[in-house]
């Protein structure tokens, strides 16, 4: 016969072992808590922007050269975290770090049908960060026309170090949610486990459960003070019995 578990035995179940899940869910919490607060360094993060234009003639724009622009932009996007810029960037910098690792810290995003790309940074050290950035934007700057025989390159904003910067990682409040989340699961899961592995019965409810009989009277535990109450009564009874 095949065993169903109704919504009544998930609650017994829960209400039973909530101790334990919710022990799981404050250590997951701290744990995380402390880890990003103590433990992981603080990430850092600032962005330049580029626009790919050509000089244009006043009150004349070229629609073609434009969209030529906008094409060029995704070309530009892979050339500029290319090794030809990069390792000058290394070099001006006088940074110890490989290509790859220098490009792992850096992000290029371009919108759809737009001129401007953003050269986004991550750095522990925010003013590290906006060095590199702004590097990043020179070397390009002038290295681009001798890669592509064409000077149309514009820095249009420089990073910078600002007084309220803020890390983007970690983040305590999410990582803690995260972890209280998981807890949470994780408590839930063992609960169950530890209940379909304890095979005693404890309970009069277990015993329903289980053996499927009613329970037709149970006999309460003795507190200590009765104990002892019933202990003397049965000793002055010895004491003061005679022997038939």
């Amino acid at each position: 016969m095949e065993e169903t578990i109704s919504l009544k035995d998930i609650y017994y179940t829960l209400k039973k072992r909530l101790n334990i899940i919710i022990l799981l869910t404050v250590i997951a919490v701290a744990v995380s808590g402390v880890v990003s607060y103590f433990v992981l360094t603080p990430t850092y993060e600032t962005s330049t922007q580029i626009l790919v234009n050509q000089h244009q003639e006043k009150g004349q724009i070229d629609y073609n050269q434009v969209q030529t622009n906008v094409q060029m932009v995704n070309t530009y996007s892979t050339i500029i975290k290319s090794p030809t810029i990069m390792e000058k960037v290394i070099e001006q910098l006088h940074s110890k770090s490989t290509v790859d690792e220098l490009n792992n810290q850096v992000t290029v995003n371009s919108e759809q049908n737009n001129q401007v790309f953003t050269v986004t940074v991550q750095d522990k050290d925010p003013a590290q960060a906006v060095k590199i950035a702004n590097t990043i934007a020179d070397v390009f700057q002038k290295e681009i026309p001798k890669i592509m025989k064409i000077d149309n390159v514009t820095i249009l904003s420089k990073a910078v170090v600002k007084d309220d910067m803020a890390p983007v990682k970690p983040k305590p409040l999410l990582n803690m949610a995260i972890a209280g989340v998981v807890g949470l699961m994780v408590g839930v899961g063992l609960a169950f486990l530890l209940e379909y592995l304890d095979n005693t019965l404890k309970t009069e409810q277990d015993i329903e459960n289980v053996l499927e009989l009613p329970v037709l009277g149970t006999i309460p535990k003795m507190k200590a003070a009765d104990e002892k109450a019933a202990k003397k009564v049965t000793v002055n009874q010895g004491i003061g019995s005679e022997p038939l």
